[in-house]
């Protein structure tokens, strides 16, 4: 995409000069002049993979069945992508290659038909002997993508979703024995490699936008590679969105490239004059501006960084479209972000509202996360609004603190944005930041995750595949050894791998549990302490977005309400009584609507904890609880809490704030929680960083539990020297003396 840089003024009366711009003329479609019954009857005669080339065109060999009209009107459009002027060259490639690399532009098709021709070439290979027919997988790095795609594929194959299509994310596994080609996040094909380290069950692994850099792919680029050695059979396709490609190349020992162009139009590029104050408030106020002034009919996309953002957006938007009055065109809000449910994804497919006999243009405007940078195409957009920012994983291995922050995007990100406003017609993107912001502030890449983030999960994954040597594992860019010094410790401390580094037992249970290490050791942990039940459902509740709904209009309303559940001791007990609630309920949508709960996050807590449990049953893993009447109840959750989490604890000190243990950091407890006094010790769940350091999900706990629970942590010589190490210490003699039959005396 090239294009010249305007400015953009998006105060209320902004406007500016026409830009003059220079364009990609769309390429010819090469398949658009021929017939159905043609194209089949051609494919018949050439050496063609596409399941296309068979004696009956109008059978769908997957199912026996006649293909539906859907399926022929979706071929239609199919033919009509970038890719498909590339097939034969694609599929010669792959044949005589190992290894492939290969660039696609967002929107040219690479995501949904490239994964289909490996399937056609994978049917292809000879099954011998009663072996499985190995299949196809293709990794995402959002779970939104994997759904969405396979949903896309599937109708493109005509066949049902979960059968020869299927997807996998975590906690949610939609494919089954018939499954060929199965869409997934990477970090599930990472787990898979744990029970089947060779990768049997695939002949092709296409590692999809890996442009992206995420952690998984990029552990996954280091495992294919060793698997690559022992598989000479496997075909493995990298494939991504930006034209970085030659790093790919040569970490694949210089495999070919293959570059297949999008179809682009025209982008004008706008800036602000100034640096916007706020955001959030800028990128409204230019929806309803370009909703309103412009002419051309088109969708808009706009760029936020969260749920609770974008969620917060919809409903300003809809109360300032509302307050133009009758005679405004409809605008459509539809949000997009990772834990939406399927079907509500799929309404950024949905049609804009039909304009007024006015002449008022009726147009949707798609309010995402950076999952529509690259991962998912929405036709139809036109205009494109950047506010120039996303979440990112930000660790510091120092003081052991992973948080999400807001933060600028880099150059690459902010031409993707861009490039979505060209897919359909000649477009504009609105960047809510300067020029100068754009050409010297931004970096040129997105930070790869490896080098931001707690490998923690990570090395564990890597122990439990049997990889030791972590020093001279094939990273493409490799962590910091002060990183993989800090997990390798977190998992020493969580009994995971021994002191020689190797994976205990109970690390390699650990392992096969979709969650950080914390969290496994603690619902393991769990069966002593007689509340495996309640911590279950606890760690449900941890792994979904927040379950509190805060509505700005009814603020007040929604604290009484959250105040209704509220436990003494702190957060998790809260949230524990939320799942149990809606669970007496009977799983009601109106009473979350009317206790301020997220009906949506309570129904897949619900899911995550079915699906924990089945991993406690594969291992023996008791379900217990202690009777509820008991004085116990609470504190044996409590301590199950510790269990996991105690290298997340802070003390109360004499000058009213808090210091974490070990790392004496000073922090503050988040304003969400519901405690209503300064408890002397308190594990928490989360460190946020944010104009201060708040700790939050909180909960009271005892500080001889973490001498006991935790004493290789808590050895007294090894903390800080400080009120809380004296203390510890004052309990650590009371217990000793205790211990030996000697009296103590109170302090």
């Amino acid at each position: 995409m090239s294009s010249r840089k305007q400015r953009l003024d998006v105060g209320p009366s902004s406007s500016s000069s026409a830009p003059s711009t220079e364009s990609t003329k769309p390429r010819k479609r090469r398949f658009d002049d021929i017939s159905e019954t043609d194209y089949f009857n051609n494919a018949n005669k050439s050496k063609d993979f596409n399941n296309m080339s068979q004696a009956n065109p109008t059978i769908n060999k997957f199912t026996n069945q006649n293909y539906s009209h859907q399926y022929f009107e979706l071929f239609k459009k199919r033919r009509q992508l970038p890719v498909w002027e590339y097939k034969e060259a694609f599929m010669a490639t792959l044949d005589k290659n190992q290894v492939t690399v290969l660039v696609g532009e967002t929107g040219s098709g690479k995501t949904t038909q490239i994964p289909q021709w490996c399937v056609d070439f994978a049917l292809a290979i000879p099954v011998t002997g009663g072996q499985k027919r190995r299949g196809v997988a293709c990794t995402q790095p959002r779970r939104v993508a994997a759904m969405s795609v396979a949903q896309r594929v599937a109708n493109e194959m005509d066949v049902v979703l979960g059968q020869e299509v299927g997807y996998s994310i975590r906690f949610e596994d939609c494919s089954s024995q018939k499954t060929l080609l199965k869409y997934m996040t990477d970090g599930m094909l990472l787990r898979e490699a744990m029970s089947d380290p060779l990768l049997e069950n695939y002949s092709c692994v296409l590692l999809d936008e890996a442009h992206e850099r995420t952690l998984a792919t990029d552990i996954l680029m280091g495992l294919l590679k060793e698997v690559a050695k022992q598989r000479s059979d496997l075909k493995i396709i990298v494939m991504s969105a930006t034209l970085d490609a030659g790093k790919f190349q040569d970490y694949f020992d210089k495999a070919p490239l293959l570059t297949i162009p999008g179809r682009t139009f025209p982008v004008e590029i706008f800036y602000t004059p100034e640096p916007e104050r706020d955001y959030l408030e800028a990128a409204i106020r230019t929806t309803v501006q370009i909703h309103m002034s412009e002419e051309q009919e088109g969708d808009i996309l706009l760029f936020l960084t969260g749920q609770e953002e974008i969620e917060d957006a919809c409903k300003r938007l809809q109360r300032e479209v509302e307050g133009l009055g009758p005679d405004a065109g409809e605008l459509k809000c539809i949000p997009l972000y990772s834990t939406l449910p399927p079907n509500l994804q799929q309404r950024i497919f949905d049609a804009a509202p039909p304009n007024k006999p006015n002449g008022a243009i009726g147009r949707k405007v798609v309010i995402s996360t950076n999952i529509a940078e690259t991962s998912l195409t929405i036709d139809g957009v036109v205009f494109v609004i950047d506010p120039g920012f996303s979440k990112q994983k930000v660790y510091n291995p120092r003081i052991r603190v992973e948080s999400l922050l807001v933060t600028p995007i880099s150059k690459a990100s902010a031409q993707q944005r861009a490039g979505r406003a060209g897919r359909t017609r000649p477009g504009k993107c609105f960047r809510l930041y300067t020029e100068k912001a754009y050409k010297s502030e931004m970096h040129e890449n997105t930070y790869p995750e490896i080098l931001r983030s707690n490998l923690g999960s990570v090395v564990l994954q890597l122990k439990k595949l049997g990889i030791d040597d972590l020093v001279h594992f094939d990273f493409m860019d490799p962590p910091a050894p002060e990183t993989l010094m800090r997990a390798l410790e977190l998992l020493n401390y969580v009994a995971a791998i021994d002191d020689e580094g190797d994976l205990t037992e109970l690390g390699s249970m650990m392992a096969e549990f979709p969650l950080d290490p914390q969290l496994a050791k603690m619902v393991i942990a769990s069966c002593d302490y007689s509340c495996s039940n309640e911590i279950l459902s606890l760690t449900a509740m941890l792994s979904v977005p927040q379950c509190f709904v805060r509505p700005n209009d009814v603020r007040k309303q929604a604290d009484e309400a959250k105040a209704r559940f509220a436990h003494i001791d702190g957060d998790h007990l809260t949230m524990l009584n939320v799942y149990h609630a809606f669970k007496q309920n009977h799983e009601d949508n109106h009473w979350c609507y009317e206790n301020f709960t997220n009906y949506r996050s309570l129904k897949s807590a619900d899911n995550v904890r079915t699906q924990l449990g089945r991993i406690m049953d594969r291992f023996n893993l008791k379900r217990t609880s202690t009777e509820f009447t008991s004085p116990d109840y609470y504190i044996n959750i409590r301590k199950a809490l510790v269990s996991g989490f105690f290298m997340q604890v802070a003390h109360l000190e004499k000058t009213g704030h808090y210091l974490t243990i070990k790392d004496n950091q000073i922090v503050q407890l988040h304003p969400s929680t519901v405690l209503d006094h300064k408890p002397e010790w308190v594990l928490y769940n989360e460190f946020v960083l944010t104009t201060k350091n708040y700790i939050r999900t909180v909960t009271d706990i005892k500080p001889e539990w973490l001498l006991s629970i935790a004493p290789q942590y808590y050895e007294l010589p090894s903390l800080p020297d400080g009120e809380a190490r004296r203390q510890l210490q004052r309990i650590y003699q009371r217990m000793e003396n205790k211990r030996n039959g000697q009296p103590t005396t109170q302090r």
